[in-house]
């Protein structure tokens, strides 16, 4: 056994049985190396583990200190808050199946030790061995050849936008596909921008083509050629949102735009959300060459957003193979997932017009309703109303975050609300 896992055990025992209680110091690093007779590395790298596996915090200036813990049996005790939502088929939460946590944790107890990095604040950019790491996994996955330095690497795609918005001030009007994305609009309209639905009038056109509508749509081939010529055309920008690019079940994988665009004009936007977890929020952006020159002239007016530690960790994740594996394994996941609950609705519900959604993740569901909206949420199930009118109703279902087991008890529920 490394020594340091001893001494990690040590501290661990020690805080478990309640020696040490909720708010007491642990030794510094310097006494705990003199008490314990280890090196600094040893007693360092013991206490970075206690940290990711939530024992201990660190105060600032002050030291290491135990956090609350809570047995065994006071866990099992303690009162569950009823769950208002049995069955959610709509937010698109990833389930516990989905992502080797433990993995991930072991990427981000590495990046911990990485002791002489996370003394200093990330670059604005994002982390330059990340930023290298995306420019070869983007050039491999998806024909987007792009250098680091026209990487920007940052916390969700809407700080990315922010930035993207300081770097286009000349430009007045963007164009959506339709009106579901509101924070992105709401962004742009903060900015002044002429917000709207019509791209042939727009200055910037923001598509996602994988995940053109809430349905699902992917962009077909021509329409993308279309829309490529277009901008060459009138001198428009397109950001190219590609959500859910790794997820095309029904259809055949089609070029990025960025890919078909002859032009210096289109800003491709990629996220680690869908193919990990929500939680690990980061999202990257790559820049026009122009683009690219106008934030490095000012890009000391932003401020990293991202955390460090986990661009540490995701950039390893993704050079030891991790992010190819995993993007198969929750393809397999939630294309079984969807399959299940089509074949479920197919069954139960005869009558109703079921369909799988271009890219697998959605399955699509109109027929007669004479209930009323609130119906659902009722009997605990969430759904997405994607129209509702003349007795006739149209459900966005995303089975995602329920449990496989749990999708033909769903479907009885929805069954009983819809009939």
């Amino acid at each position: 056994m490394k020594k340091y896992v001893e001494v990690y055990d040590y501290f661990k025992k020690l805080i478990e049985n309640g020696a040490l209680k909720a708010g007491d110091r642990l030794p510094s690093i310097r006494n705990a190396c003199n008490i314990l007779s280890v090196s600094k590395t040893t007693v360092q790298n013991a206490y970075f583990d206690l940290l990711a596996d939530g024992y201990i915090i660190s105060v600032d200036k002050s030291g290491y200190y135990v956090t609350e813990q809570k047995s065994i049996s006071e866990v099992k005790c303690e009162a569950k808050p009823e769950r208002q939502i049995l069955y959610d088929l709509k937010s698109g939460d990833a389930d516990e199946e989905s992502f080797d946590i433990k993995l991930w944790q072991r990427y981000i107890k590495s990046a911990l030790r990485s002791q002489g990095r996370l003394l200093s604040y990330s670059e604005v950019q994002g982390e330059a061995d990340l930023r290298q790491a995306l420019s070869d996994y983007i050039r491999e996955k998806r024909n987007v050849t792009a250098s680091p330095d026209r990487i920007i690497v940052g916390a969700g795609v809407q700080w990315l936008l922010s930035v993207l918005c300081s770097l286009v001030k000349d430009r007045k009007t963007v164009s959506f596909p339709d009106k579901s994305f509101v924070q992105g609009m709401s962004l742009f309209e903060d900015y002044g921008y002429d917000v709207h639905t019509r791209y042939k009038d727009a200055d910037i056109i923001y598509v996602s083509p994988s995940h053109m509508t809430a349905y699902g749509d992917v962009m077909p081939m021509k329409r993308r050629l279309e829309l490529v010529d277009y901008s060459e055309k009138t001198g428009s920008i397109i950001i190219e949102d590609d959500f859910d690019s790794d997820f095309l079940y029904q259809s055949k994988p089609t070029p990025s735009l960025y890919a078909l665009s002859a032009n210096d004009n289109v800003v491709y936007m990629g996220s680690f959300s869908n193919v990990l977890i929500p939680g690990i929020r980061i999202s990257y952006m790559v820049l026009t060459q122009e683009l690219a020159k106008r934030f490095e002239a000012s890009k000391h007016k932003f401020a990293q957003t991202a955390s460090k530690t986990e661009q540490i960790a995701l950039c390893q994740y993704i050079r030891d193979g991790h992010i190819s594996s995993q993007t198969r394994k929750v393809r397999r996941h939630y294309t079984s997932k969807a399959r299940l609950l089509f074949d479920n609705i197919k069954k139960e519900v005869p009558n109703a017009a079921v369909t799988l959604g271009d890219n697998g993740l959605r399955v699509l569901v109109s027929c007669d309703f004479s209930g009323e909206i609130s119906d659902f949420e009722k009997n605990k199930i969430s759904v997405s109303v994607i129209k509702f009118e003349d007795g006739k109703i149209t459900l966005s279902l995303t089975p995602s975050a329920i449990k496989e087991c749990d999708i033909p008890k769903a479907v009885v529920v929805l069954k009983s609300i819809l009939n």
